[in-house]
């Protein structure tokens, strides 16, 4: 008997129980979300399990992994001095060069006119972050140097992002495809998942505003088969190795995005927990027992290997009228059902609610997440498609063209 704690309340978190329910006998979601089954209001330093599961990276930051080994509990995820990672921009990229791990040129920021200074050095495309958390969202890619310093202006004045946004991280726009990889770490070694890729545009051709991700697809096709094994040995490895030379013990995933460049992969950031919506399709590929690889990373000596299936997997995020700048919410959401019934098909709940009816209703920007699954990407793309047509509310928009790269 094995009991799971997930914890979350996005589709992230309902692929993972999804998955962990396959060898688990009972897995648990907190805070969960009306569409997750097994979904509990009660905190999980308040809950039993034999292995907790933090989603979320807000959380991560807050320390609710040290929380829970105080207590005794088996973790998968990073104390909150790993997870500086992600809540730090400038901290992440000062030990991506303590670990000579190949990024992009940088520089990190307090003050506006210095910002502005280091700006005007910088060749287009110009790349402005936020160093906090922001979602998804505080990072604007352009080629109008105006755009860029309103950008800073913005985010140090505390109007874009608040106290997020009190550092500035001006990087070297980088050109190629990007790719996200996970990785399962230990402490001292890891191993990774199967790559995928996202489209984080709003809009169609990669166009429009930055969101949390409006799609994903794995496996990729038009990728160098020995290009995880690189990845590994140039980015993680040396990653994990700084960080343990920190003294700090990371059990948890390293989710690496990295920027295919002609000069080798250089890492764009890492983010200390599963992606979303990558996790949506990354992990129903996984053929092992994810219960036991999360356990023993989480214990401190993985010892077993992930196996995939061969399939193709795509994911079609469905959101909501008006994200990812102000979302529309409170829609009656029609077709679940049908979706679900479809061959190969499956959809996970984010932003959802209930209203008084007990009806499902739109709760966020990202409302559902369909997967179709199939034995080529034309394949598992047209099952996507045929579930996100089964599906409607007002106001409701997606991407037409998640995974166009890897198709026919």
């Amino acid at each position: 008997m094995t009991r799971v704690v997930v914890v979350g309340s996005g589709g992230r978190e309902h692929a993972l129980a999804d998955v962990l329910g396959r060898t688990a006998s009972e897995v648990i979601v907190t805070p969960g979300n009306p569409g997750i089954p097994g979904s509990v209001a009660t905190p999980a330093t308040e809950l039993d399990a034999d292995l907790f599961v933090i989603g979320p990276e807000v959380p991560l930051v807050d320390g609710l992994a040290d929380e829970l080994r105080a207590q005794g509990k088996l973790v998968f995820g990073p104390g909150a001095d790993g997870a500086q990672l992600e809540g730090s921009k400038a901290y992440m990229k000062d030990l991506l060069v303590a670990a000579g791990v190949p990024t992009a040129a940088h520089g990190s920021f307090t003050e506006a006119a210095l910002a502005r200074e280091f700006l005007a050095t910088m060749e287009q495309p110009f790349v402005i972050k936020t160093d906090g958390l922001a979602a998804g969202k505080g990072v604007l890619v352009t080629n109008d140097r105006s755009e860029a310093e309103a950008a800073i202006d913005e985010y140090l004045s505390g109007d874009a992002f608040g106290d997020a946004g009190s550092t500035v991280v001006i990087e070297e726009g980088l050109v190629g495809p990007e790719i996200s990889i996970f990785a399962i770490c230990d402490g001292a070694k890891a191993v990774a998942l199967a790559p995928a890729q996202d489209h984080k545009r709003i809009f169609d051709g990669d166009e429009g505003p930055n969101t949390g991700g409006m799609g994903a697809y794995t496996p990729l096709p038009w990728a160098d088969p020995n290009l995880v094994d690189q990845i590994m040995t140039t980015c993680i490895e040396p990653t994990l190795a700084e960080l343990q030379r920190r003294g700090i013990d990371y059990r948890g995933t390293l989710f690496a995005g990295l920027m295919l460049t002609p000069n080798g992969p250089k890492m764009l950031e890492y983010n200390v927990r599963f992606g979303d919506p990558e996790t949506q399709v990354v992990l129903p590929r996984i053929d092992s027992d994810l219960v036991q690889l999360l356990s023993e990373a989480a214990a401190g000596n993985i010892e077993s290997s992930p196996a995939f299936s061969d399939d193709s997997l795509v994911t079609v995020v469905c959101a909501s009228e008006g994200y990812p700048a102000s979302a529309r919410t409170g829609d009656v959401i029609d077709g679940l059902d049908d979706a679900r019934a479809l061959e190969s098909v499956s959809v996970y709940a984010a932003g959802v609610k209930t209203n008084a009816d007990g009806q499902l209703i739109t709760g966020g920007g990202r409302v559902l997440n369909v997967i179709g699954r199939g034995a080529t990407m034309d394949e598992a793309v047209e099952r996507a498609y045929a579930g996100v047509a089964a599906i409607s509310w007002p106001g409701m928009q997606h991407r037409t063209d998640i995974a166009h790269q890897a198709r026919g």
